[in-house]
């Protein structure tokens, strides 16, 4: 979107009164005519711009608009930029170029359709109609050894950020956001690093917001959910977004200034396993045993007939 039609939305949007063509003209450098055209192609991807006879005009629909994001952005950091693409092959892969040619630490990048999003192992992650795609570009001072310290970071953020519409919202190792066992969210986190740096790393997520209207993806075998579900109504994704964006934010303050351990202690509060019986299958076969605690870096220790096992990777099953 045009840097002129994304000044013209935060003026509607700022103002509970019309706002006229003359005073959108004035403020933004552009001819009446300009601005009457801005209009008519904002109205064109999807914008309720009413016209109000000899008074103006108001915004009377939510945009999910990269200005009306920023708005409503409070943090230091993620946020200062904000890329929103109609379609992407991946948002993660997008965030890593843009990190390639020098980007700052703090860009976002959404995308309303993804063509080969993933999560993680290598899986397909399916963008449907309404869901939210995004990723954060983040330049920590870090050896790579503790970047998935990072992950585990987003996933408090995202469950921070999803729980006050249901508090059956729960985070399952290592980094899926559950609703009452269905997936609502999952995390992918990468990073470019050299022995000892990290260069980059990307935070992607993405989250369902509504059901498809034709039925989930048939190759997704596991149990899946969807925030308007939950919420049992409509989700404003602006203010999702927002929300998502300033909690990441606040925990990597936190994670800046006190190092991994709050983050340790509010991702064990929040998983959905913590103490209780699991199984874990690790590529090759099941381990039963009891979720005891998680590792600095991310892995689970699982206390077993045979003693604890470390586990590093894996998908967990709750009993």
């Amino acid at each position: 979107m045009s840097e002129i039609r994304d000044n013209i939305l935060n003026c509607l949007d700022a103002s509970s009164a019309p706002v006229s063509g003359d005073l959108l003209a004035q403020q933004l450098g552009v001819s009446r005519t300009g601005i009457w055209k801005h209009i008519q192609l904002l109205r064109k991807s999807g914008a309720n711009i009413v016209a109000h006879s000899g008074q103006g005009y108001t915004l009377e629909s939510e945009v999910f608009s990269s200005g009306l994001l920023r708005k409503r952005c409070t943090g230091k950091r993620i946020g200062n930029r904000i890329v929103i693409l109609d379609e992407t092959d991946s948002t993660n892969r997008d965030a890593m170029a843009e990190a390639d040619q020098g980007a700052d630490e703090g860009l976002v990048i959404f995308a309303h359709r993804q063509n080969a999003g993933k999560g993680r192992l290598g899986r397909r992650w399916h963008t449907v109609a309404d869901s939210l795609a995004c990723s954060v570009l983040l330049r920590p001072d870090l050896p790579p050894e503790q970047v998935p310290q990072l992950s585990l970071l987003t996933a408090v953020a995202l469950h921070d950020a999803l729980a006050h519409f249901s508090p059956a919202i729960r985070i399952k190792w290592p980094n899926d956001i559950l609703h009452n066992s269905a997936k609502l969210a999952g995390i992918l986190t990468e990073m470019r690093a050299e022995p000892g740096r990290v260069h980059a790393v990307v935070l992607g997520f993405g989250i369902n917001l509504a059901a498809p209207i034709d039925g989930w993806p048939a190759d997704i075998t596991q149990k899946v959910t969807d925030l308007q579900s939950i919420a049992a109504g409509k989700i404003s994704r602006l203010d999702l977004a927002a929300s998502l964006l300033n909690a990441l934010d606040y925990w990597y303050e936190i994670y800046l200034q006190q190092g991994f351990a709050p983050i340790h202690a509010a991702w064990w509060r929040a998983h959905a396993a913590s103490g209780q019986h699991v199984r874990v299958h690790n590529g090759q076969a099941y381990i039963d045993g009891i979720a005891a605690a998680l590792d600095d870096d991310g892995a689970l220790l699982l206390e077993t007939s045979s003693g604890t096992q470390r586990i590093i990777a894996g998908d967990l099953e709750l009993r």
